[in-house]
């Protein structure tokens, strides 16, 4: 007889094994269900923090190119001789083109001396790898290289890029690898860790930096000496493409201005002017194996890599504005005419130039829309031809009867015409290319978030794609969370480099390899040791409490305008609205697109039924303001409300690039700024706060105290 087990008993043993795993298993699945809802909760904050953030940002580099639209106004709806315009007029001038011998005289360092105790890299020219290799290391010790080598090296490299084509082209092989780097934007510690995890630049080892090298970050000119350092050593093989940062204008409101004058005291001003030219000069795109165009922001539906590739691209020192049409001097320089020719600012239909000025208090015309969401694109340009002071009175004598110059004026009117009508197109060709994002949508639309270039969809990438035997576009231009996103049905790939671009633990870099398969491998990364040993909780905490206080200034500089539009919606003044009204209302003060029912918890500390108590509201926004004794409060609300616009007016006018400015010049930019913004501020209450922030009672305002003086504190951030 054996003692086996009966099938009854077997099938007993299963069941109990079934019964207690049930729990486990239920168990497991809430645990899964929990922490999908906790991921997804997270992935939402990072989102509307990401928004937050976004949103900021392109906010400003929209009243950055109205702020410009502004001074190019004045500059041709302005008497010559009014002080207003000659403040700004510098600005406009960097379009002048003198002959080569000039600019060599211009980047002269001989006669700088390099003291004994200097104790960074002494360079030697040509550039060798060795050299551009201490100058990588100098830099990553916090030394500063000096004023005489800077302008040596600044000089080589205008030298070598003024024989570079608008396109430069690019082969693989099985041997070696292209990499290819987004924006970098001063962040010195995502290059070198680039450098560290790929290796330096070399014959064996190509890269491609696409663009944005400079601004918001504290290091851009370091970036730019040693990408200028490897493009002398290995021309061939190092490609540098421009981007919409690399323009003087831009750099008077994003850092990249102020930090060389603060690094090159003696020489800054000498170093600046000579990197406007070098921005102009940059390359356009770069194409690898014909089949893999990089531009840094993108293209649109008339983009033509033909028509990229004959424009003579250093005109276009600032692309915020087309060139003017060129006249030679006695000299033998080319200077460009200052006439308006395509500003929304326009004159009378029959093209008078409108004289005015704004000593008379008298508004600029109605035809100047301060719509807040503006291109580029959409300003006409050919009807608005401009003519030099010297033609308009050629013009006028002829119509008065004096016809003697009448053919030389008639050739002079369609050549200019002609030419316009050339320098339009390939001004939109470039704007495109630097400031252009795509959209999922089909078509090509003015881009009106930036201010500049387009929006472009899918059917744009085929057609543009498909015309040129392309198969694939990089472009940078944007932050991504991943460091880089794909689109357009993979057709299109954005790169972006600088990790932490927000905020520590906001986005990771990084930068793209490809072979000769042309398929590109990724490579992300954290420049931040901090940031690296972050959870994914505190880096989402983190980022979401920095995003909230930039948005916390942005609601309290705007107060006053808040308490406005909730007041419309409270016909009884009670204090309170709906949670619905406070929504809409703070969306259409602010406009910057944000889901602030989604935002309202992190934002309103307690409702009730759904009400919101305003006015409580507006006073827990514990925002600290400067301890001042001024009588006119109001200019406080204007200057939190356009720190950066006023930032760059003291810049533009701070012509000598000393940090400091006169009392006198203080009051004409707020007489720019109250014209701009078309409001009234009285010159008294101007007095009383120049009087108030002159500290050491000499006379002048320094430019950097005076900006960190009226920079808001939000106390909740020291809680």
């Amino acid at each position: 007889m054996g003692c086996g087990m009966g099938k009854s008993e077997v099938r007993l043993k299963k069941c109990e094994r079934v019964t207690n795993s049930v729990p486990a298993i239920r168990a497991a699945l809430l645990i899964q269900r929990w922490y999908r809802q906790y991921v997804a909760r997270l992935e939402m904050r990072r989102r509307c923090t990401w928004n937050i953030f976004q949103s900021i940002e392109y906010a400003g580099e929209q009243d950055q190119i109205k702020l410009y639209n502004f001074f190019d106004f004045l500059m041709h709806h302005f008497t010559p001789a009014s002080s207003e315009r000659s403040l700004i007029s510098h600005i406009f001038r960097v379009n002048e083109i003198c002959r080569d011998a000039e600019w060599e005289k211009y980047f002269c360092y001989e006669s700088i001396e390099v003291p004994d105790s200097y104790t960074g890299p002494r360079l030697t020219f040509p550039m060798t790898f060795c050299g551009v290799s201490k100058v990588v290391q100098a830099f990553k010790h916090k030394q500063q290289l000096h004023a005489r080598y800077v302008l040596q090296l600044l000089r080589e490299t205008w030298r070598l890029l003024r024989i570079l084509t608008n396109i430069s082209h690019v082969s693989t092989c099985h041997t070696k690898e292209i990499t290819i780097c987004g924006d970098l934007h001063g962040h010195l510690e995502d290059l070198l860790l680039i450098f560290y995890k790929n290796g330096l630049p070399s014959s064996e080892k190509p890269y491609v930096f696409n663009g944005d090298f400079v601004d918001r970050g504290k290091n851009s000119l370091e970036i730019l000496l040693i990408l200028f350092g490897f493009l002398l050593v290995y021309p061939n093989d190092v490609h540098l493409n421009r981007g919409n940062h690399e323009d003087h204008i831009v750099n008077l409101r994003y850092g990249f201005t102020k930090e060389v004058l603060g690094k090159y005291r003696v020489h800054g001003k000498k170093i600046l002017n000579l990197l406007q030219k070098i921005f102009s000069w940059l390359p356009l795109a770069t194409v690898i194996d014909h089949k893999v165009l990089i531009v840094h922001g993108g293209i649109s539906a008339t983009t033509d890599l033909n028509a990229i590739a004959r424009v003579d691209r250093h005109k276009y020192v600032s692309a915020l504005r087309p060139p003017k049409p060129t006249h030679y001097a006695a000299d033998g320089c080319k200077t460009q005419a200052m006439g308006s020719n395509h500003r929304e600012a326009s004159g009378p239909a029959e093209g008078r130039r409108r004289v005015c000025s704004l000593t008379h208090h008298s508004s600029p015309p109605a035809q100047r829309s301060d719509l807040p969401r503006r291109s580029l694109h959409n300003l006409p340009m050919g009807s608005l031809l401009s003519w030099s002071v010297e033609e308009e009175l050629k013009r006028r004598r002829r119509l008065a009867g004096f016809d003697q110059s009448y053919g030389e004026l008639q050739r002079s009117d369609t050549e200019s015409g002609a030419t316009a009508e050339t320098d339009e197109h390939e001004w939109k060709q470039i704007v495109d290319v630097l400031w252009s994002d795509p959209m999922p949508q089909n078509g090509c639309i003015p881009n009106e978030v930036r201010g500049g270039g387009c929006y472009w969809g899918p059917d744009v990438t085929e057609e543009v794609l498909g015309r040129h035997n392309l198969q694939l576009l990089i472009r940078s231009h944007e932050c991504k969370q991943d460091g880089y996103e794909f689109c357009h049905n993979r057709r299109v790939l954005t790169i972006f480099s600088a990790s932490n671009y927000y905020e520590m633990g906001s986005n990771r870099g990084a930068y793209i390899r490809m072979g000769p398969d042309l398929v590109p491998h990724f490579i992300q990364y954290q420049a931040s040791q901090a940031c690296r040993e972050l959870t994914l909780r505190q880096s989402v905490g983190w980022t979401e409490r920095s995003a909230l206080r930039a948005l916390r200034e942005q609601l309290f500089v705007h107060k006053s305008d808040l308490i406005s539009a909730f007041q419309e919606f409270d016909p009884n003044n009670t204090g309170k609205i709906s949670l619905s009204h406070w929504a809409s209302a703070t969306e259409s003060v602010l406009k910057l697109g944000l889901p602030w029912r989604v935002l309202r918890p992190q934002l309103v500390s307690s409702t009730q039924y759904g009400i919101v108590d305003y006015q409580m509201w507006i006073r827990e926004l514990s925002i600290t303001e400067p301890k001042l004794q001024i009588s006119d409060t109001s200019i406080l609300e204007t200057m939190y409300k356009n720190h950066s616009n006023l930032e760059t007016i003291f810049r533009v006018i701070d012509t000598d690039h000393s940090g400091s400015i006169s009392f006198e010049e203080f009051r004409q930019t707020w007489r720019l700024l109250c014209s701009h913004l078309k409001t009234e501020i009285s010159d008294e209450a101007i007095a009383d706060l120049a009087h108030s922030i002159d500290f050491n009672k000499d006379g002048s305002i320094d430019i950097n105290e005076f900006m960190e003086a009226f920079r808001l504190v939000d106390l909740s951030a020291h809680a």
